[in-house]
This record gives structure tokens, C-alpha cells and sequence, in this order.
């Protein structure tokens, strides 16, 4: 498969779940890779797993500073890029009643403002005709409680993907967003629940996906690499879910 082939790529957040995955399946398609994280061990351990053509580099999406130090890093190192993978973000959880200050920022810190400016940062160097992914999610849309911050920022980054598509239009740069529901990743461990609340609330959402089950950070990277390859090319400027049917409104039962 060479759907990708030399084509540069970045990911942000790349050092685990669907950001580890994606890089993988990149590099199957050609791709050279840098992906970013902010744990300098777990950067270097992914880095070498994913093997030749991949690189690590350590970054806190939040950081605009570590931004522009990932911008001149790509510059050095590749001159330009072909494909960003915004796929950095953290799972904010709680109720609105006790969200704190320190929490909303952290999250929109993270997910939205740090992507935001990710992009701002590498937009130069960006390839007309290149591809910017956004990693999204369902809860954008969806309203669950106790993801007030989280979907906020997430619906944030959606409304971005639509501006930006039709702004970096005459460079040919197609912008798209995905928006996974419940997938097997770390996010919700990163999150603060313990392991056993984890698996429990992957058990007890599976049984509302219409697939009956929770899907894999694989089936996600496959859809991102559709996305950053040329087969995608009159794809711009939308939301594509990635959940199994969830979002499907049950309006009759079978």
C-alpha cells in the first residue's frame, strides 16, 4: 500500500490510542512520521516501536511556545509537511455543578486553544493540497452528562474545521474533523477512572451501539488515513462519525 508514500506527516498526541495507531497505519501507506507527546518516556518508547521512518518529539499541545519550537523542529528536519493529525486532547469529566476553573482551562487549554494554535504554528509550512484531521468526537453533538468541557471543546474544534476549510480552500488544503464515539484507547484511565470503572462504562455503553460493541483505535486510524490520502480529495470541511451507529436516533425500536 503506498497511499502515502513520502508523504510527511504529524501527529500530535501520537505516543498512544488512535494517535499511535494512526502513525502506524501511515507508515504502512509510505508515510514518514513525527509524533508528538508531552512524556518524554513514552514519546521515545513509541517512537522506537513504530521503527524506521517515525520520529518522536516532545511537545504539550497546550504549550504555544513548545508550538513554535515543533514548527522550527519541522522546518529543520523536513522543510514541509503534507498532513497534521490534531489528535492531542484530554477527557474532562464531571458534573457541571462541579467543574472547576482550573479543569474548564485544562480542557480547552488542551483540546481547543492548543489545536488551535498547532495549526496556526504550521500552517506555513503545510503543503498546498495537504491535509489537516482533527480529532473530535461524538460528544460534540451529543450532550452526555458530565462531559460539559469535554464537548464544549470538541464542538469548538468542529466549528474550526468549517471555517478553515473554506479559508485554506485556495491552497487546496482539505480540513475534516472525525468524531469517534466509544472507542478502546486510555483516554478515559488518563481521565481518572480507575481501570475497573473503565472497562465497566466500555461494557454498559457497547450495549447502546447498534454494533454491540465499543470499537478499536485501529478502525479510527483507518478512517484518518482515508482522510490525509489523496482518495479523499473532494472531502472537505466535514464531520465524519466513527461509532458504530450510536448517533443513529432510535426513533423505532426493533
Amino acid at each position: 500500500m503506498s497511499q502515502l508514500l513520502n508523504k510527511v506527516a504529524i501527529i500530535t498526541g501520537g505516543n498512544s490510542g488512535i494517535g499511535f495507531a494512526a502513525a502506524q497505519e501511515f507508515l504502512t501507506k509510505g508515510a514518514r512520521v513525527l509524533i508528538t507527546g508531552r512524556k518524554k518516556d513514552a514519546v521515545d518508547q513509541a517512537a522506537a516501536a513504530l521503527g524506521a521512518n517515525a520520529e518522536g518529539f516532545l511537545a504539550d499541545q497546550r504549550s504555544l511556545e513548545d508550538a513554535d519550537k515543533l514548527a522550527a523542529h519541522v522546518k529543520a528536519q523536513y522543510g514541509k509537511a503534507d498532513i497534521l493529525f490534531v489528535n492531542a486532547g484530554v477527557a474532562i469529566l464531571g458534573s457541571f455543578e462541579e467543574t472547576t476553573e482550573a479543569q474548564f482551562d485544562e480542557g480547552m487549554d488542551i483540546n481547543f486553544k492548543g489545536a488551535f494554535f498547532t495549526v496556526q504554528k504550521l500552517l506555513p509550512l503545510l503543503r498546498d493540497g495537504g491535509s489537516i484531521i482533527f480529532l473530535s468526537s461524538i460528544n460534540a453533538t451529543t450532550g452526555m452528562p458530565g462531559s460539559a468541557v469535554y464537548s464544549a471543546s470538541k464542538a469548538a474544534m468542529n466549528s474550526l474545521t468549517r471555517v478553515l476549510a473554506r479559508e485554506l480552500a485556495g491552497r487546496k488544503i482539505r480540513v475534516n474533523a472525525v468524531n469517534p464515539g466509544p472507542i478502546t484507547t486510555p483516554i478515559l484511565e488518563k481521565a481518572g477512572l480507575s481501570d475497573e470503572a473503565a472497562a465497566g462504562f466500555r461494557e454498559q455503553i457497547s450495549k447502546s451501539v447498534p454494533l454491540n460493541r465499543v470499537g478499536d483505535a485501529g478502525e479510527v486510524a483507518k478512517l484518518v488515513a482515508f482522510l490525509a490520502s489523496d482518495e479523499s480529495r473532494y472531502i472537505s470541511g466535514t464531520e465524519v462519525a466513527i461509532d458504530g451507529g450510536l448517533t443513529v436516533h432510535p426513533l423505532m425500536q426493533a
